[in-house]
């Protein structure tokens, strides 16, 4: 700590053909190396462009380069081979003592020449020299990878004094530099919310209030025959969907996504999920996933009552393990390709044995107290009486046909968060921070508020046409926005990322596919518990003979 050191040697390897092949495939994917010194990533300054004293910071050095010689066509492969190291330290005047806030790097590739013998480290070096003073500042020699070629990797330490306290050392890692582009992103997005909030207000109150006054005078048969809308399918607005134990099921994993990120987003903005603590952000939303298997029980099993189920067991086993077991095997699948491709990025066995006992020691038996709870508590009543015989459901409009109207309902949602997926994307793929949590609880509000919104307006206009098959609908209309978040991940893939390999583009698909899956539980869970508030209180309203 606190001593320089100059042109230190590592070692000299001596390339055989393994080796060029590996690293010359390294530099042609642009590999980087990762180091981190007193929990620090180590980073590169690189300067902005636009302001002279501003600098980004890279994650991470290049293992290598490509380029041409002077007059030559053809490319050939560098390797990084010095690094000349910053440590940037605050000094504490009182106790003489300092504590790391910055881990700088430039890395240069330097052909290295020696005297006489080589004696290991104590061989003393003509590029580059501690005793004359001698630095490296460029690589104006650069060392070639070539079969036969020796490699001697060296580097300096340079200690330098900083302003910046130990409290606030991830403040620059962290910056932002693009948050014009966020507000922007937030004011798009509002412009959404007040679009619809416009037409649910206006739903609410011209169309509501003159429906139920009206459907409240009305005194002759002659006029209650003539009866039009939403106040017709009253009878069956409140009928059991088919496939009713997969809708309970859905949205108890819904409610379960919903409750893990409202307290993770929480938490994050209060700022307890540093980027410091690595890895804090994931384990924080696994134990929380895990936890809220109660709330998943609960609220599957007091929709099952509802749609009078009496096998609260059979409900409760099947919300524990139709999500998490589907995206586990989707796991394990990605993980076996990883393990075949021998990277250190696989989830280790032990690993993967303590998610299955997070799971199965915590999750299910929460999933089944959480349906107990849930199931003996007493049915909730329907604001009005089902009839024995379904009504028949007149001819609708093309652009009432429920696939149209559907996808129609996830476009508004997925706008109200895309510009933010960008910069998440770009954070997951390509190796930046994220930490803008602020925003992105602003953004996840809006989320809910489309959702609710959109599903609102959408189901309105269903029930006004006589169609009361609305549970599934509210929950696939707001879902629906995860099909779209999976395009523009696809769309992503093939114009910011420069994946070649198989397994790879595997990988980014398989990941993409988890994420659009949990978006669509939560999405649609938002919407379908909009409709089903909206429909009691609509229903609830009106005075039925």
């Amino acid at each position: 700590m606190r001593e320089p050191q100059m042109c230190q040697i590592v070692c000299k390897i001596s390339v055989r053909e393994k080796e060029e092949k590996l690293l010359k495939e390294k530099i042609e994917d642009e590999y980087r190396v990762n180091m981190i010194l007193d929990n620090l990533p180590l980073v590169v300054p690189i300067q902005r462009m636009d302001r002279e004293d501003a600098y980004f910071y890279q994650h991470g050095f290049h293992v290598g380069a490509k380029g041409k010689y002077l007059g030559s066509k053809d490319e050939k492969y560098f390797i990084h081979n010095h690094l000349s190291f910053t440590v940037k330290c605050h000094r504490d005047q009182q106790r003489d003592v300092s504590r790391i806030v910055a881990f700088e790097v430039k890395p240069y590739s330097v052909k290295h020449e020696y005297e006489g013998k080589w004696n290991d480290k104590k061989t003393r070096l003509t590029t580059c020299d501690p005793h004359a003073q001698r630095v490296i500042t460029s690589s104006e020699s650069p060392q070639e990878v070539e079969v036969g070629k020796d490699i001697i990797f060296t580097y300096d330490v340079d200690f330098k004094e900083s302003d910046i306290k130990w409290a606030s050392r991830w403040d620059s890692y962290l910056l932002m530099t693009d948050d014009q582009i966020h507000w922007f992103s937030i004011v798009n997005s509002l412009m959404i919310v007040l679009f619809l909030s416009g037409m649910v207000a206006m739903i609410m109150l011209r169309t509501l209030y003159r429906d139920i006054s009206k459907y409240n005078q009305l005194e002759t048969q002659e006029e209650a025959q003539e009866e039009t809308g939403w106040k017709l399918v009253h009878g069956d607005a409140f009928r059991p969907p088919s496939n009713s134990d997969l809708l309970c099921v859905y949205v108890g994993t819904g409610v379960q996504f919903f409750g893990m990120l409202l307290v993770t987003m929480v938490f994050a903005v209060l700022g307890f999920l540093s980027p410091s603590n690595r890895g804090g952000l994931m384990t924080a939303m696994l134990l929380l996933w895990v936890f809220m298997g109660l709330l998943a029980g609960y609220s599957s099993s007091r929709l099952y009552k509802l749609f009078k189920g009496s096998e609260w067991k059979n409900i409760a086993l099947r919300t524990a393990f139709t999500f998490p077991g589907s995206v586990f095997a989707i796991f394990f699948f990605l993980n076996a390709l990883i393990w075949g491709q021998k990277s250190s990025g696989a989830v280790p066995f032990t690993t993967m044995f303590a998610l299955v006992l997070l799971w199965f020691g915590i999750s299910v038996p929460l999933v089944f107290v959480g349906s107990f709870l849930g199931f003996k508590k007493p049915t909730i009543e329907d604001p009005v009486k089902t009839n024995k015989i379904p009504r028949q459901i007149p001819e609708q409009a093309w652009y009432m046909n429920p696939i149209f109207s559907i996808l129609i309902g996830g476009i508004l949602p997925f706008g109200a968060v895309f510009i933010e997926l960008f910069f998440i994307l770009t954070s997951i793929w390509l190796q930046q921070f994220y930490y803008i949590f602020g925003f992105l609880f602003l953004v996840f509000l809006i989320l809910i508020v489309t959702c609710a919104e959109i599903s609102i307006v959408l189901c309105y206009f269903q029930l006004c046409s006589e169609d009361y098959l609305w549970w599934w609908r509210s929950y696939l209309t707001s879902g629906s926005s995860a099909l779209y978040l999976f395009l523009y991940a696809t769309f992503y893939f093939f114009t910011k990322l420069e994946i070649t390999k198989f397994v790879s583009a595997v990988l980014y698909f398989g990941y993409m596919l988890i994420a659009s899956y949990a978006f669509f539980a939560l999405t649609g869970t938002i919407g379908f518990y909009a409709c089903f508030l909206f429909t009691r209180l609509i229903y609830s309203s009106v005075k039925i003979e």
